[in-house]
């Protein structure tokens, strides 16, 4: 029996361009639907819960951004892959798109290739990290901290946290590759998923986040470790950075 084709709701007021879309998704196998507005889009998947596998969303969409709408779907606990599509192409705009929730972030205008690869590497099943030698269990503690990869919650003793996607990607990327050295190239390629881009501070910036959610120092950190020259080390059981 044949699979069913992936479901992708395309999110994009622009008609022409969601048409394209729809039309080259269609040409690649996958099932697509399109909305034009973002109450539009949060209705059709919270009318169809499960059977959207992926969104790709319009930052500028009219009365509702794609922003707000990303926010939604996250406080909604719905952990369905965003691309999220933009003509900004400033650090911030991308940093604020992960911050809502958005699983990759792709600067219009863009090529189709591109945008299919992005897909695909969306809509895949994630594979061990080469040179992981286990997966990263769906609970899993260190120093105080326990975090849950099932419903994206940490915790640090009493004080809960709620991790993004991209955060909780990071999170168990490093913990997949404990006391491995892993280059900031690597972690753009296998978390973000974004391989041959020359701007590292998207990573520095969210393993600053990792240290202020979990370090008692984040200043002076013990598992977070920075390696002068050559990326970042987890340490489950602490250490010091390699400067």
């Amino acid at each position: 029996m044949t699979a069913p084709a992936r479901h992708i709701l395309v999110v994009e007021d622009e008609g022409h361009l969601a048409i394209g879309i729809k039309y080259n998704l269609e040409a690649e196998g996958y099932r697509a639907s399109v909305a034009g507005d973002g109450p539009t889009a949060l209705k059709l998947i919270q009318e169809n819960p499960g059977e959207i596998d992926l969104v790709i969303l319009d930052l500028m969409l009219p009365g509702m951004s794609g922003y707000a709408v990303c926010e939604s779907l996250r406080e909604a606990q719905n952990q369905v892959p965003v691309l999220m599509l933009s003509a900004r192409s400033l650090s911030e705009d991308r940093i604020r798109g992960y911050d809502v929730g958005a699983n990759q972030y792709l600067q219009k205008p863009f090529e189709l290739e591109e945008l299919l690869a992005m897909v695909r590497n969306l809509l895949r099943l994630r594979p061990l990290p080469a040179g992981a030698n286990y997966k990263a269990p769906e609970l899993y503690e260190f120093g105080r901290v326990k975090i849950n990869f099932d419903t994206y919650e940490a915790a640090v003793g009493d004080t809960e946290l709620r991790l993004t996607p991209i955060e909780m990607n990071l999170l168990r990327y490093f913990i997949e590759n404990e006391g491995r050295v892993i280059s900031r190239a690597e972690l753009l390629e296998r978390v973000w998923r974004q391989p041959n881009i020359e701007n590292t501070r998207t990573v520095d910036n969210f393993v600053m986040r990792l240290r202020k959610y979990f370090e008692e120092d984040p200043a002076n950190p013990g598992h977070f470790l920075s390696v002068r020259g050559a990326g970042y080390r987890f340490v489950r059981n602490g250490g010091k950075d390699e400067l």
